[in-house]
């Protein structure tokens, strides 16, 4: 057999294999998806797969404000928790992205991996530090300390996606625009944020997905009136098997599929990621 007709032979096997593991990881990522999402239609009074039957009952008693006045409240606890976080990133992600993406000083360095240690550390781990740490100094589990809690765990993301964008960001533009007797704010309102805008917006995106979806920081800061959403939804799955759960479980998957195909669209979102 002539080395052409081996090295082709190998390339296809290449190919089958890393086709098959793509197909296998596909398989794994969409499987779970596709089981909760045909259970919360389920006619069945608890969670069972297949369902026996196909109805909208657990919708419908899921916007019931009277039947699902806990989880409503979770809802709005979540959602506002991940706004504030959020909005709170974004300010000092934002400058500390500013301030280290083209500095080479080694303590910049050092504040970088002290700003992306929360991704590195074990979720319940930085939650029990948390908790530890608010009590030391005196404080009670609150809304406002779950929002510091978020808000320390999700601004790695836009400081990492804020950076990407600035390392795009040709420094002579910011030279012209000075040398053309513009003043640092004015530089930094019409020239430097307009240009990373879509960075701060892919990781505000990330940002408040992270937050909507945290469970470790929010079980160790929540109280019985800060009830969040996970926390909720954890507490349904070991006690009654609701099948509401399945309901909002469908409700938050349209919705993140939803904001992540128009976070693609305005600003790139896998590129940003990927940078």
């Amino acid at each position: 057999m002539s080395m052409g007709r081996r090295r082709s032979l190998a390339d296809l096997s290449y190919g089958l294999v890393i086709g098959s593991l793509a197909a296998l990881a596909l398989l794994i990522i969409v499987a779970p998806v596709v089981i909760v999402l045909t259970t919360s239609f389920t006619e069945g009074r608890s969670l069972k797969f297949p369902p026996t039957g196909f109805s909208l009952q657990w919708y419908e008693a899921l916007f019931d404000a009277s039947k699902s006045r806990q989880i409503h409240r979770a809802v709005y606890n979540s959602l506002e928790v991940a706004a504030w976080s959020t909005g709170f990133g974004i300010l000092f992600g934002s400058m500390a992205s500013l301030g280290l993406a083209r500095n080479r000083h080694r303590l910049a360095r050092v504040a970088d991996g002290l700003f992306m240690s929360p991704l590195v550390l074990p979720g319940l781990t930085f939650g029990l530090a948390a908790l530890m740490y608010f009590t030391l100094i005196g404080l009670r589990p609150s809304l406002n300390l779950i929002i510091a809690g978020h808000m320390i765990v999700t601004v790695p993301f836009i400081i990492r996606t804020t950076s990407a964008s600035i390392s795009q960001l040709d420094p002579a533009l910011n030279d012209s625009s000075q040398s053309l007797g513009a003043s640092w704010f004015y530089t930094m309102r019409r020239v430097t944020l307009p240009l990373i805008a879509p960075g701060i917006f892919a990781g505000a995106f990330l940002a408040f997905m992270a937050s909507i979806d945290n469970v470790p920081v929010s079980l160790f800061l929540s109280t019985a009136r800060t009830d969040m959403l996970p926390i909720r939804m954890w507490g349904m799955m070991e006690s009654t098997l609701d099948p509401r759960i399945a309901a909002v479980s469908g409700v938050l998957i349209t919705a993140a599929f939803l904001l992540m195909l128009i976070m693609e669209w305005t600003v790139g979102l896998t590129r940003r990621m990927r940078d």
